[in-house]
């Protein structure tokens, strides 16, 4: 990292990067000055490890895969979230959530095109075990299925009676289960509807959430505290883990062997009456009978004096988590960062931008795919991902 942070003769292009001795310069990077340019016209990056891929422990060499550049893929997005690998079509779907859409990205020849639209300023996304898109919505608070005959089936919308908040990431079990989190995060002009008049997230009533929206929209205050639920297959709904355990959860994934979840506790959101997560993550043990025991902080993402927030997470093969990094301004902190299951820090990815959610997608799941902020980025690993979607 520091020859990175030193190469102010690095130049844009890379014919022109040379140094005062005849050795070639450091490749670009996101700190260097000029910083690295991600778009196809941008210098080559790689000698033989991309340089904005970074080893922080030696455990983390065998999971990064040699020559092989971060791309990015696709630019033009609002705030990017819930990328899902779907390995029949050979695609990548993701939220663009303001924009309220959902955008895929082809293997094929790298088109992307808008997928559905609208999408309920859908956020999370997954495929089961059978293949179905399972989403989380914001602007109607509830999850779906998309079924393979092209229907669509509400899962879940409320729970004792009472409406969900704005489900956020979901996560399939071989049961046939599916585990989601639900945060307030939907109740915001910009990535969903706020609560009607005297709601939580709009006790003043001065903002009014049927401005342009659907006619059905518009009635919806906030009347549950966060949570994370487990929908059986028989259509029960029940709660796994209550704010008192994770304020405002948001990401989570189960370990390959499905014994531990990992929840990410993230900041505090609109109509929240208590203070929200710290931006850390927790884990709990996971008991045949489907319950969540022995709950501990797994790390508080704290890196070099950054807090490198997470939001989305997703586990490979051998158990080592992939988690999105939210650095805020400091540069060369936003990106994703690698954690084995001890909860020690091995790697980190360095992007230009905020990452809001990650996904292991590609024909042999060995491709790290990265929704951050407005755009799409991809980085081959040396690991596979250890879940579908």
């Amino acid at each position: 990292m520091g020859a990175a942070v030193g190469a102010s003769f690095v130049f844009p292009r890379w014919t022109h990067a040379q140094a005062a001795s005849g050795k070639p310069a450091a490749p670009p990077s996101t700190i260097t000055q000029p910083p690295r340019d991600f778009g196809p016209g941008g210098a080559p990056t790689t000698y033989f490890t991309d340089p904005d891929v970074l080893t922080v422990d030696p455990a983390f060499d065998g999971l990064r895969q040699p020559n092989a550049p971060i791309q990015r893929l696709w630019t033009g997005a609002l705030w990017s979230e819930g990328p899902a690998w779907n390995s029949v079509g050979r695609f990548l779907v993701w939220s663009d959530i303001p924009n309220n859409r959902q955008l895929r990205w082809s293997e094929d020849d790298g088109h992307v095109s808008v997928f559905r639209a609208p999408s309920n300023n859908s956020n999370g996304n997954t495929f089961d075990y059978q293949g179905r898109q399972l989403s989380c919505e914001h602007l109607t608070r509830r999850v779906v299925r998309y079924e393979l005959d092209g229907s669509v089936t509400v899962l879940a919308s409320s729970f004792n009676g009472k409406r969900l908040n704005s489900p956020n990431d979901i996560v399939p079990h071989p049961d046939g289960s599916y585990w989601f989190t639900d945060p307030p995060y939907g109740a915001q002009l910009y990535e969903g509807a706020v609560d009607a008049p005297g709601g939580p997230a709009n006790k003043a009533g001065r903002l009014n959430p049927r401005l342009g929206q659907p006619p059905e929209i518009g009635s919806y205050k906030r009347e549950l505290p966060t949570a994370v639920y487990r929908l059986d297959k028989s259509g029960t709904l029940t709660q796994v883990a209550g704010e008192d355990l994770v304020p405002d959860p948001n990401g989570l994934c189960f370990s390959p062997d499905f014994k531990k979840l990992y929840i990410v506790s993230t900041g505090q959101g609109p109509g929240d009456t208590i203070p929200g997560g710290k931006g850390d993550m927790y884990v709990f043990d996971v008991g045949s009978d489907n319950k969540l025991s022995n709950g501990k902080l797994f790390s508080n993402f704290m890196v070099d004096g950054v807090k490198c927030a997470p939001d989305g997470v997703r586990a490979d093969v051998d158990g080592n988590l992939w988690c999105s990094s939210n650095a805020g301004r400091n540069v060369g902190y936003s990106g994703v960062t690698v954690w084995t299951p001890q909860g020690r820090l091995i790697g980190r990815i360095r992007l230009p931008e905020v990452c809001g959610n990650v996904c292991f997608g590609g024909p042999k799941l060995n491709r790290l795919f990265m929704a951050a902020s407005q755009s799409l980025y991809a980085v081959y690993t040396a690991t596979q991902g250890a879940a579908p979607g």
